[in-house]
């Protein structure tokens, strides 16, 4: 009876943590660059004394789906996107170096160059871009370079203002945040290694990279998942009532 019980309720904890992963895949489905998470299932013995005779499930994130999402065109200046692999680099809430695809870009009341999100973008140096204000004109180029034309000045004036921080970082050694930012693997001490500037990384101009979350196979696992839970709680359910006719039996006797 304790079998079936443990068996049912740790499937419902588990169906609980994966509906999590799905839905914030869904709820990101409009949001620029983001990269989808996997979800997976297995069993697992549980240890301790005596013979593994209980095993229980186990909902985890084996990695992200990070193959490249469609692009929509907008003719902005300052939106692009990473053509094949390759990733912004912008200064995370935590204050890390973090990474993104998402290419939306603003200059706030400061001069700083942010995402939608309000993250600060990095130049080559690991430092926040801040541009000068006013400005006439400013374009993002193919290979990174922020440049443009200071109020004032003349047609024939161009200025390079920063160089953004383009990074390659192997899908071994990925990590991703639960803020949706891209890390490098962390070293001995925990602390998450920053990247060097990839030179080969090149863009998309007046183009943005999309979610690559596939809304209908997000559905239908939400769907497939509700059902197991359902399934859960009559198991537990139906343990509850064997138990109970047990107890009546023994009384009768």
């Amino acid at each position: 009876m304790d079998k079936m019980l443990y068996v049912a309720m740790s499937g419902a904890k588990e169906n609980f943590n994966s509906i999590a992963v799905r839905g914030n895949n869904l709820a990101n489905a409009s949001t620029i660059g983001f990269k989808a998470d996997l979800n997976q299932a297995r069993a697992m013995n549980v240890y301790g004394e005596g013979l593994q005779t209980r095993a229980f499930s186990m909902s985890e994130r084996p990695g992200y789906n990070l193959s490249v999402g469609s692009v929509m065109s907008t003719g902005r200046a300052l939106d692009a996107s990473i053509k094949g692999d390759g990733y912004f680099a912008v200064r995370g809430r935590d204050g890390q170096e973090s990474y993104t695809r998402n290419g939306n870009f603003d200059i706030d009341a400061n001069g700083v160059l942010r995402t939608t999100s309000g993250l600060a973008v990095l130049d080559d140096t690991g430092a926040e871009i801040v541009l000068p204000t006013p400005l006439e004109q400013v374009q993002i180029n193919r290979d990174g370079v922020i440049s443009g034309r200071p109020e004032g000045a003349g047609a024939e004036v161009i200025e390079e203002f920063a160089q953004l921080k383009l990074v390659k970082i192997d899908a071994n050694n990925l990590v991703k945040g639960a803020d949706g930012l891209f890390h490098s693997s962390p070293n001995r001490n925990n602390d998450y290694e920053t990247v060097a500037q990839d030179e080969t990384v090149q863009l998309e101009l007046g183009v943005l990279e999309g979610s690559n979350v596939n809304v209908v196979e997000e559905m239908t696992s939400l769907i497939s998942l509700q059902r197991q839970f359902d399934m859960q709680l009559k198991l537990m359910e139906t343990a509850k009532d064997i138990d109970e006719s047990q107890t009546t039996l023994l009384r009768l006797s």
